[in-house]
């Protein structure tokens, strides 16, 4: 008796998200120039790995060895044990940050650790970019979110990454940056999604409460003067400005995840009239048994094979119209949302099909494939 087995690809999700049309705050729209974070680095030993950590690393020992030496400890050569790690330490110091602030660090192994879990980061002090100045110094237990095991005979089952952690509130800022937000007497606001509309919006909003006081330079910029009442006050003015409402215009935009079969899209999307020709593929495995008989007066023995013959079937295409749609171009994404899923497609076939709309002109969007 034959057996079949047929393979199929289960029905995707088409998942939407509407671009909401409520207003946003102008401090969660914009960031204010000349108060940005700054990246910090560092290089750094984690120990106590129990067995886990680097074997025979030549930075990794002279790591530990100069660490051993900063105690007045004097020693040839590093222990063979495993319980050290060379990593490296990185973070980010916010623009207001002040001396002792705390902040979390991210610790990542650079050698050949099996993990960082149950690790202590020595202190490890953290520089800029010019690696002049430590504007902060890092140290505490390593936090992982993954784990790895495994045995002698090789199995072996990994979670996440084992050798990347974090040190929650591990780093102490030792030196201030200095943030002058200030350009003469005004200051400006950079759009975090560059729109020459919600830019245009946002100085009327700003002009609405202090007059002649705000400039749309370009798509990504507002210029405000700051009011001559709140000279010396501009925290209490970028409070004031920074909850001031605004309704943002979202682009066009359809962004496509092929390796999690989601599709996001906005508000905006518009889809004039088409007409989708698709077809279904099933596949099916058959599995063969054989013989293998050898030639006459050889030594040879009669033999089973195994086998399995595959098997393609395309469906023939159908033309569907999307009715969905209306003839004036006006539709939008969950009118297409409702259309496709009419048709029983998987996110792979969505994204050809969206793809070949595009193409066709009759998406009104940006397609972003990631």
């Amino acid at each position: 008796m034959t057996i079949v087995r047929l393979f199929y690809l289960n029905l995707s999700v088409f998942l939407l998200s509407w671009a909401s049309l409520e207003s946003a705050r102008i401090k969660d729209l914009t960031d204010v120039r000349g108060s940005r974070s700054n990246q910090l680095r560092g290089y750094g030993i984690v120990t106590g790995l129990n067995g886990q950590g680097d074997s025979r690393i030549e930075y990794t020992e002279l790591g530990i060895l100069n660490a051993l030496e900063n105690f007045g400890i004097r020693a040839d050569k590093a222990d063979k044990s495993r319980n050290i790690a060379a990593v490296m330490v990185t973070a980010d110091i916010g623009p207001f940050a002040k001396e002792g602030t705390r902040m979390d660090v991210t610790v990542s192994s650079i050698g050949n650790a099996d993990s960082l879990q149950g690790g202590i980061l020595l202190q490890t002090p953290l520089f800029g970019p010019d690696n002049k100045i430590a504007y902060a110094v890092a140290q505490g237990p390593v936090s992982v979110g993954g784990m790895s095991a495994g045995n002698a005979g090789g199995a072996n089952i990994q979670v996440n990454h084992p050798t990347v952690g974090i040190v929650s509130n591990g780093g102490i800022v030792e030196v201030e940056i200095a943030s002058n937000i200030l350009q003469g007497s005004s200051i400006d606001l950079l759009l975090r999604s560059p729109d020459s509309t919600t830019a245009v919006k946002m100085a009327d909003a700003i002009n609405n409460i202090f007059p002649a006081t705000s400039l749309a330079t370009d798509s990504g910029l507002v210029n405000v003067e700051v009011p001559v009442q709140y000279r010396g006050q501009i925290t209490n003015f970028l409070s004031a400005i920074g909850n001031i409402d605004v309704k943002p215009d979202i682009p066009a935009r359809v962004i496509i995840n092929e390796r999690t079969g989601t599709i996001v899209a906005t508000q905006n999307v518009r889809i004039s009239p088409v007409a989708v020709s698709n077809s279904n593929i099933t596949i099916f495995l058959n599995p063969t048994t054989g013989v293998s008989q050898p030639l006459p007066f050889s030594q040879g023995a009669t033999t089973i094979l195994e086998g399995e013959n595959a098997e393609l079937i395309e469906e023939i295409g159908r033309f569907e119209t999307l009715d969905e749609l209306d003839p004036d171009g006006t539709s939008t994404v969950n009118d297409l949302a409702s259309a496709l899923n009419k048709l029983g497609l998987t996110t792979r076939e969505m994204t050809s099909i969206l793809q070949s709309i595009k193409n066709a002109g009759a998406l009104q969007a940006e397609l972003v494939i990631n």
